[in-house]
């Protein structure tokens, strides 16, 4: 779809709420804008006639939107909510800019999302304590394959049509069964393989995060009500599931290790689901397994991870739209950008609008999958496009942990402070209470944004949209500095080293996986270029001097700076053919360590000469003078039964002549 949308057609939903044309008109340049009355009905004909045209089209109305699609058939139709999200709010009669901002926002094109497929053929295992699991298994036996059994889950893993389960105590029923159940004898160690698992043992869950495990389903069992609901779920869950590839991994890109020492465990620290694992220098993503919160994405210093619902560059784009088209169509308040997902914030401003005072006319809503994807990327370039404040709305109780989030936005406060941007400019809502959501809304007040608001394009990968959108971020912001300190943990910073105790042994240019850390081909020199530093930590763990440390910083002249000299000395030179190798310091400590202490250089000075060669003339000179470097010392030759028996005679004529 172009930047600007061809036609768009707009419904007061019955005069519920007032349109502003001019402002759309002038926040989507170009576009053709339409306004009806009571498009779903009374002016359906307009829709369908818009439809027919052939041009993309934006409707301004998501709860029609089946029936939009049915008349429409084939035709390039993208929905808008404008009604719930502006239109109904007391501030009604100041929301066209925001109408023209979400109607600019939604015709941003998504990529198609990738996926994974799930088979369950509906093999169940229900885990219970009394009779509620053998009731349970009644109602579900004409439906899935029922397992009855006794025993105590002691681990579990798996997912949606493969889980496996290893149980202690583990005995069958006796077909004999009269009256009551009798098992068989019990063992320990038994493995069981099913599609679902139906949990109402009222103990600990089988796995971390529990709600976001595929096919693992979990009641409490003195609740009849849930007990019941998850059964008829799981009643539904046979067949084939596509389920989205939440993050596109691309391993070589990982900074977890090199050479067996660990660096970055970023997304490993993170992981609810369990869905991460170590693979060598790299870690590995299990699809299947994968709940989607997008907290390894954020985090992930290198764009290793890079979260697909939509991918950092498209969301950024979208931020682009939203806030240049509120400026645009004459939004004169300092926008607030509301982050939110679907299941959850969704309803909550549906009902604010419903029941409420509905969202103020300044603030912009922006849906993601799930909240906790937000990366500092984001944030930076909502600021940098000229938002006043972000917000991040929460579940009052979240499904998972939300430590990624939180330490996103603890990278993000000193940064934005740095620039300028003073007070709380970018917070969590953490409520489940509509009246709870507009009374944090308008307590945020009306804070000033970016004075020169930015309007680059964010096109590439999540690292280097990230450095981008900082970039912008300074050039935008009130105050601009160089320098910004960064808690510990930031993607950003620079390298110190003890210049005495390190040997330009460059073992860290060998682990560094980003190429931060480089050496010099021409003479002893370590350098370093601080723009590429992801602050992952292998050049430290790998020094075997132990002299490196990681100063977390965010320095805007880094990207455009050459890389700089942390350590150099002289080398030294072949005293065969000059060449220059090696550093001087080291091979002369060598040496000096070795002549008449080390007993293979020993009354060798031609051991010892070949030390100070270069690799092409240690060749030369052990080819040209036959002997083997590594070998040791001539042997004294062993004495024989025939050298003593000689040697005595010798010393019996001795005695003989001088008596």
């Amino acid at each position: 779809m172009a930047d600007r949308p061809p036609n768009i057609l707009i419904c007061s939903c019955e005069d519920t709420m007032p349109l502003d044309g001019s402002a759309v008109r002038h926040g989507c340049r170009g576009a053709e804008v339409s306004t009806a009355h009571q498009l779903c009905r009374a002016e359906l004909e307009k829709f369908r006639a818009a439809a027919a045209g052939g041009e993309p089209l934006i409707v301004g109305c998501t709860q029609e939107a089946p029936l939009f699609s049915e008349v429409a058939g084939s035709a390039d139709i993208t929905y808008a909510n404008i009604r719930e999200t502006a239109g109904w709010s007391k501030d009604a009669n100041a929301a066209g800019p925001k109408m023209a901002a979400l109607l600019a926002a939604a015709a941003e094109p998504a990529p198609e999302v990738p996926f994974v497929n799930l088979n369950s053929e509906g093999v169940t295992l229900i885990y219970g304590r009394d009779e509620q699991a053998i009731e349970a298994g009644n109602l579900l036996k004409d439906h899935l394959d029922v397992t009855v059994m006794k025993g105590s889950i002691r681990a579990a893993k798996g997912y949606l049509g493969a889980f496996e389960l290893t149980v202690d105590g583990y005995a069958q029923p006796a077909p004999s069964s009269r009256g009551a159940l009798s098992f068989a004898a019990p063992r320990d160690g038994a493995v069981s393989r099913c599609d679902l698992v139906l949990d109402i043992s009222g103990g600990a869950p089988l796995f971390t995060a529990s709600e976001l495990r595929e096919g693992y389903l979990r009641a409490d069992p003195g609740d009849p009500t849930a007990v019941i609901k998850a059964v008829l779920k799981a009643r539904d869950l046979v067949g084939s599931f596509d389920k989205p590839r939440y993050v596109a991994f691309t391993d070589d890109l990982c900074a977890h290790s090199r050479s067996q020492i660990v660096g970055c465990t970023r997304c490993l620290d993170l992981c609810p689901a369990g869905a991460i694992a170590p693979a060598g220098d790299h870690v590995v993503i299990d699809a299947y397994v994968c709940a989607g919160c997008g907290q390894c994405a954020a985090v992930c210093p290198t764009g290793a991870a890079a979260y697909a619902l939509p991918p950092a560059d498209v969301l950024l784009r979208k931020l682009r739209k939203l806030l240049t088209a509120y400026r645009d169509a004459g939004g004169r308040q300092p926008p607030t950008v509301l982050i939110h997902d679907d299941a959850h914030g969704a309803p909550l401003i549906d009902a604010l609008a419903r029941f409420g005072d509905g969202l103020p006319a300044n603030v912009l809503p922006v849906a993601v999958n799930e909240v906790t994807q937000i990366g500092l990327e984001a944030i930076a370039a909502a600021f940098a496009y000229g938002a006043a404040s972000v917000r991040l709305l929460l579940r009052a109780k979240p499904r998972h942990d939300v430590t990624g989030l939180r330490r996103t936005l603890a990278l993000a406060e000193p940064i934005l402070a740095g620039l300028g941007f003073s007070g709380a400019r970018v917070a969590t809502i953490e409520t489940d209470d509509p009246d709870a959501l507009a009374d944090a809304l308008r307590a945020i007040g009306n804070p000033e944004g970016a004075p020169r608001p930015a309007s680059f394009l964010p096109v590439g990968a999540k690292r280097d949209v990230m450095r981008l959108a900082l970039r912008e971020l300074q050039r935008a912001a009130p105050t601009p500095v160089d320098v910004i300190a960064l808690p510990a943990g930031a993607p950003f910073g620079t390298v110190e080293i003890n210049v005495e105790g390190c040997t330009l042994c460059l073992a860290c240019v060998s682990a560094c996986p980003t190429g931060a850390l480089s050496d010099n081909p021409e003479r002893p020199q370590l350098r370093f270029a601080e723009d590429a530093c992801v602050q992952c930590g292998l050049c430290k763990a790998t020094c075997p001097e132990k002299v490196i440390t990681l100063r977390p910083q965010l320095d805007f002249r880094a990207a455009t700076a050459s890389a700089r000299v942390l350590k150099e000395e002289e080398p030294f030179y072949c005293i065969r053919c000059n060449k220059p190798f090696g550093v001087k310091s080291t091979i002369e400590r060598v040496a000096a360590k070795l002549e008449g202490k080390h007993w293979m250089f020993q009354n060798s000075a031609q051991r010892l000469d070949v030390i100070k060669m270069c690799e092409e003339c240690r060749v030369i000179a052990i080819t040209e003078q036959e002997f083997d470097p590594y070998a040791a010392p001539p042997r004294p030759k062993a004495r024989t039964t025939e050298d003593y028996l000689r040697e005595r005679e010798e010393q019996e004529r001795t005695n003989k002549t001088e008596s």
